[in-house]
Formats: C-alpha cells, structure tokens, sequence
C-alpha cells in the first residue's frame, strides 16, 4: 500500500502498537498527526 501523500490520524501513539504504527507510517512517507497521553 502506498502511504506517500497521505495523512494518517493514529490514536494511543504513545506506546505499544499505536506507537509502532505510526512510526512505521511515517517511514512510509505518511505526514501522521498523533492523539496520545
């Protein structure tokens, strides 16, 4: 899946999956806005 040019909004970035998942995102080239603690 290509993520380049998208906008992510990933909930519980704090720690564990969440955290994992953005991080990937970004990776990928997402611009990720992140809803934590």
């Amino acid at each position: 899946m290509e993520f380049r040019g998208k906008t992510a909004v990933v909930t519980g970035a704090t720690a564990g999956v969440g955290h994992a998942v953005a991080l990937r995102l970004a990776r990928e080239g997402a611009k990720v806005a992140l809803i934590a603690r």
